[in-house]
């Protein structure tokens, strides 16, 4: 596969970058550094700018098979609202590119997930994340709306640990606690998912 990658230098997007150059994808990546690509940047074809700009995603979109977006705040100076704004450059981009596919990444507890979460995750969604996550719900809802063939993944508290290769994802998954999952899984779900079709127009969680 062609595929667009938004979020290449952060934690999770560079798992999705390796995953999918060892499965022979051709792989683009729009980034803001290129320098931030490291070792990587040679065997990609790397685009430069912003993902909240309708005209870098549309030059980066061009000719390729799907969107994979792996975006996440880090320690960005252009962090406010960088969902909404994002989102709305990745779908309107996409549409004009001819890109139907979209595997968009987001965070168990956003939107109608909070109301299956532990009574520890409400907690932490309430007060720690309430700005980024109403910042998520908007982007997450736009999606669904997009007309794209869209998958929306919404992985439980993220961990640097290393890829289990057995986690459960489902439409609804019971919660208790505050479960975690590697990005080396959540990575290979949206590898896996953007190849078929079993997850298009679905909002899975995932979590170990």
């Amino acid at each position: 596969m062609k595929l667009l990658v938004l979020g290449a230098t952060g934690p999770t997007g560079r798992h999705v970058v390796d995953l999918a150059l060892r499965s022979g994808d051709s792989v683009t990546t729009l980034v803001r550094n290129p320098a931030a690509l490291g070792d990587v940047a040679d065997k990609v074809t790397v685009a430069t700018g912003d993902a909240t700009s309708h005209h870098d995603v549309l030059a980066g979109a061009a000719g390729h098979d799907a969107i994979v977006s792996a975006l996440g705040r880090g320690n960005s100076v252009l962090a406010d609202g960088l969902f909404t704004r994002s989102s709305a450059a990745v779908i309107g981009a996409a549409k004009e590119a001819g890109v139907s596919r979209l595997v968009w990444l987001s965070s168990f507890g956003v939107g109608r997930t909070f109301d299956e979460a532990s009574v520890a995750q409400k907690a932490i969604y309430r007060t720690l994340l309430r700005s980024i996550y109403a910042d998520k719900e908007i982007a997450d809802d736009r999606v669904r709306s997009s007309g794209l063939d869209w998958t929306v993944v919404y992985p439980t508290r993220l961990t640097h640990g290393p890829a289990k290769g057995a986690y459960s994802a489902g439409d609804r998954l019971p919660m208790k606690g505050n479960p975690t999952i590697s990005r080396a899984d959540v990575a290979a779900f949206m590898c896996q998912a953007v190849r078929g079709s079993e997850w298009i127009h679905r909002s899975p969680v995932i979590t170990d």
